[in-house]
């Protein structure tokens, strides 16, 4: 047994390390989840400036994501439609209506040059084994935004989830900059479907935000929802509209649909009702307004962190600058060996040490005759000196580049060279200006595609729609005392009106009472003292008086109590066990009068009370003994 739950243990803790690192939760670094970033690998390996088959991507990307064709294809999709990376041609469905893409043998993509600026870097990027070992794939991209503030993200794990809200990508850069500027920023997210938002509650990515569709109210008898709230689709919307209106909670005469590009959903309402009074309640009972929970988990070195946004910024704005500097010196490095093949090409053409290894035999004889005809020029080849490669690079000249070889055009190339050399020295001394000029053309990039950048969620604060106040108390509740049901679909006289969210509080003849929800057709017993809503804050103000005989004696008592709490659909008694309720009276000040039972020699047969002279007592408490006499009954004045 040991051995089996150690093997489970283990297995178990693999499988959840690998969905939460490989599957469902982004890494910082790039904001990709992996099979995004090996979507984007294989555009990159396929990239030739025109557009693929989605098809062919997919079947390019299998070599590196185990997980089916329908899983790459699907993701490929989402990852078009934030029409950032990715160029799309065809059918990619539409975020408005919830329609999904053709078939991915229909449509086509291509990489975009903003994906290329922001994350293609194969000498920056580590690469590791695929799953079968046959192709190389990168572990993260050297990603020079935030990527995953910029097209968010949601995944289910095993224990833990994530979801990240997308944020304005300009915005997203320009808080960058700000930050590399040490200046404070705020961000906030911004929906691809417009809408309204409302953060007072964000906390920079670690709280809640409320969305709402923009409402077009010009008309007072129609709405029009222009724009959705983020997660809601033309379809789910109408369908919380029409089953509003089928449970009563608004009133509607149609609702069609006219979206095409822009959403257009059209809400004619009914005879006598108007766009003003019926706004709240579009927020409260439909997919109008919602609110949103944000829960910003991402991969930071190899374990899953929750960050805020400030701090993903902060640390993008950081690796902004290494990534920059190792780019800068990478390229350096290059020009650098490239000026020194150039020269020792010059040397070695110009001062024709080529013609000594007309006389060597031998491969080693030709090497040692190459840089022996270098020692003479040792002031102008430099302290590197020439290497057994660059002997290598030189002998792979061919005769017609000899032949033909221009000095005036390597002279031109190599002042090219130093002065690129000039300005990267000029860059990596001033690393900071160098990183803020690269987000300035990553925005103006950004600006000169379709859209702009440009927000498209309103924010703005509204506030909370409270269900109770926006549903009208239409409903009628009525009572047959004759027969003692209670309910909306009982054959009796109105009792008051109520609310669908309205509970019912009642007190039947023998003194118990209770609470239900709004009943269609409930027994309560003939005759009941008292029916009215279960509100709190109204019984908490409500004294009740109750005058009823002792079982045993025969005695009247009155008991003055408040009923401040109780549990649904369960039985409270107000007086003893089997005593006669003589009267039940909820008003503060009244008087009323008892009439004894008929005896002998008694001249006094009624006497009067005030309610007020008697001390409210807690509800479980006994009566008090009004007299030490029989009573046949009670009346109030």
């Amino acid at each position: 047994m040991a051995y089996i739950k150690n093997l489970f243990d283990k297995n178990f803790l693999e499988y959840a390390s690998y969905v939460i690192k490989d599957r469902a939760i982004p890494d910082v670094e790039d904001g990709l989840k992996p099979v995004q970033r090996r979507i984007l690998h294989s555009l990159f390996e396929m990239d030739d400036g025109k557009f693929h088959k989605v098809a062919n991507v997919v079947g390019h990307c299998m070599k590196y994501h185990p997980h089916g064709d329908a899983s790459i294809g699907d993701a490929l999709v989402v990852l078009a439609n934030k029409d950032l990376f990715i160029d799309k041609q065809g059918n990619f469905g539409n975020i408005y209506t919830g329609d999904s893409a053709s078939a991915v043998r229909y449509i086509e993509c291509r990489i975009t040059q903003l994906a290329k600026d922001v994350f293609y870097n194969p000498k920056l990027t580590e690469m590791i084994d695929s799953y079968d070992g046959r192709n190389k794939e990168p572990t993260l991209f050297p990603a020079k935004i935030p990527v995953a503030l910029c097209i968010g993200a949601e995944g289910i794990a095993v224990g833990m989830s994530t979801k990240i809200l997308p944020h304005n990508i300009v915005e997203t850069l320009t808080a960058e900059k700000a930050c590399l500027l040490k200046k404070p920023f705020t961000l906030y997210p911004d929906f691809p479907t417009g809408g309204l938002v409302d953060v007072s509650d964000y906390r920079d990515g670690l709280g809640k935000v409320v969305v709402r569709a923009k409402l077009d109210v010009s008309d007072p008898k129609r709405i029009v929802v222009r724009e959705l709230p983020f997660g809601s689709t033309t379809e789910s919307l109408i369908n919380s509209v029409e089953a509003a209106a089928k449970a009563g909670r608004i009133k509607i005469q149609s609702i069609n649909d006219f979206t095409t590009e822009n959403v257009e959903i059209e809400i004619k309402l009914a005879r006598g009702v108007y766009s003003e009074e019926t706004i709240n309640a579009l927020f409260a009972w439909t997919e109008c307004e919602q609110s949103i929970s944000v829960n910003l988990l991402v991969i930071k070195n190899k374990l899953p962190v929750v960050m805020t946004v400030s701090e993903v910024v902060t640390h993008h704005a950081d690796a902004l600058v290494k990534i920059l500097e190792r780019e800068l010196e990478v390229e350096k490095k290059g020009l650098l060996d490239k000026a020194h093949i150039r020269n020792l090409e010059r040397i070695f053409i110009e001062e024709r040490i080529y013609k000594v290894i007309e006389r060597m035999k031998t491969s080693e004889g030709v090497k040692k005759a190459v840089i022996a005809g270098f020692e003479a020029f040792e002031e102008e080849v430099g302290p590197r000196g020439v290497s057994a490669e660059d002997v290598e690079t030189l002998l792979k000249i061919p005769i017609r580049r000899i032949s033909l070889y221009d000095i005036n055009k390597a002279k031109a190339e190599m002042e090219a060279i130093q002065t690129r050399l000039k300005e990267i020295n000029a860059h990596l001394k001033n690393i900071t200006v160098y990183a803020l000029d690269f987000l300035d053309r990553i925005i103006d990039r950004i600006r000169a595609m379709e859209g702009g950048g440009k927000r498209r969620t309103e924010v703005a604060k509204f506030g909370k729609v409270d269900v109770k106040e926006v549903v009208k108390k239409n409903i009628q509740l009525k009572y047959d005392r004759a027969t003692g049901y209670l309910g909306t679909a009982v054959a009796g006289g109105t009792v008051t009106e109520l609310s669908p969210f309205d509970r019912v509080l009642f007190i039947r003849n023998n003194g118990t009472y209770a609470v239900q929800d709004l009943p269609e057709k409930l027994f309560i017993g003939e005759n009941a003292w008292w029916i009215g809503a279960a509100d709190k804050e109204a019984l908490a103000n409500t004294i009740f008086t109750i005058v009823y005989k002792e079982p045993k004696t025969g005695y009247p008592c009155i008991k003055r109590c408040v009923i401040e709490g109780w549990i649904m659909n369960r039985d409270y008694a107000l007086a003893p066990n089997e005593a006669k309720i003589l009267l039940i009276d909820p008003r503060k000040k009244f008087s009323f009068t008892v009439f004894y039972a008929v005896k002998p020699c008694v001249k006094i047969t009624q006497e009067s009370f005030n309610v007020q002279d008697f001390a409210v007592n807690n509800i479980k408490a006994r009566g008090v003994r009004l007299v030490t006499r029989e009573i046949d009954g009670v009346k109030t004045k």
